[in-house]
């Protein structure tokens, strides 16, 4: 089975400027393309900006999926042949604001997805959760699985997609400096519990006074990072991706003696409270 080559795009974008934020990524999938690319990945909301001030003011800046840019983008996945994922704000036709983002390839919108766990915090103080199931899509050897930022701190959203059936999962961020544990932790985290590759693209910039670190990762199978981003600055990057070898869930390290499957070997029937009513926390839920 061939291996894939994929980017992560780490880069600025101008709050509310659709059209320019539009123009600076497509140049740069050509640039990703042309280093190799067949599949490129760019952060959370690149088309938007994230740090609104109103749900009026994110609502100017968003718009239908499809709409304007998946048909923009998707010109130019068709003239070089790869696939894009990337985040925008979506304009649903029944009023609702969703953070989402797109995957779109040569034959135009191949899907999207709709961030499923809003923090207080940037446009997703004014956003509706997303309501749709997680789902994996296969571009030709590849099958991929998209999450977006904060969906990254709960280890079932991986772990659904894993079982789903993805190679890999990608995770469009906006982690400004307070995420910095995040940043630093999370791909390889999930990507070694789930025995898949993981890639989080993370922006760079001042937005509405934050600063977002960049740090975007990448971690392979077994948990091996495979690149960091460097810190506040643009940069574009390349992974090897081996299908075949994320869907060899065995470890042996020593036949019979010493094997470890994080997937099959489960115990669902035990794991009642995760999908327990949430009103039996003892916590606090404030969204």
């Amino acid at each position: 089975m061939p291996k894939w080559t994929v980017a992560g795009v780490q880069m600025d974008c101008a709050l509310g400027d659709t059209v320019a934020n539009r123009n600076a990524l497509v140049a740069k999938l050509r640039a990703a393309a042309a280093a190799g690319a067949r599949l490129v990945v760019f952060p959370e909301c690149v088309l938007s900006g994230y740090g609104f001030e109103s749900r009026a003011h994110a609502l100017a800046a968003a718009e239908p999926v499809p709409g304007p840019s998946t048909d923009f983008v998707a010109a130019t996945c068709r003239e070089l042949g790869v696939w894009a994922v990337f985040g925008l704000l979506e304009a649903a036709p029944d009023g609702k604001l969703y953070n989402a983002c797109a995957l779109v390839g040569p034959n135009g919108l191949e899907a999207s997805y709709r961030k499923l766990h809003l923090p207080c915090l940037g446009a997703d103080r004014f956003t509706d959760p997303g309501d749709r199931p997680l789902a994996v899509h296969d571009l030709g050897g590849l099958k991929v699985g998209m999450n977006i930022c904060f969906d990254g701190s709960f280890p079932e959203s991986a772990r659904i997609l894993t079982l789903l059936g993805a190679d890999l999962v990608v995770l469009p961020t906006n982690w400004a400096t307070n995420a910095r544990k995040m940043a630093e932790l999370v791909s390889a985290a999930r990507a070694w519990e789930n025995h898949i590759y993981y890639l989080a693209v993370n922006r760079v910039g001042t937005e509405s006074g934050f600063t977002y670190l960049g740090l975007s990762s990448a971690a392979d199978y077994m948990g091996n990072v495979l690149h960091f981003a460097p810190e506040g600055t643009d940069a574009t990057f390349l992974i090897e991706v081996d299908p075949e070898a994320a869907r060899q869930k065995r470890v042996v390290t020593c036949a019979g003696t010493y094997e470890i499957d994080r997937v099959n070997w489960r115990r669902p029937e035990l794991y009642g409270p995760l999908v327990a009513n949430p009103g039996q926390f003892t916590g606090h839920f404030n969204k």
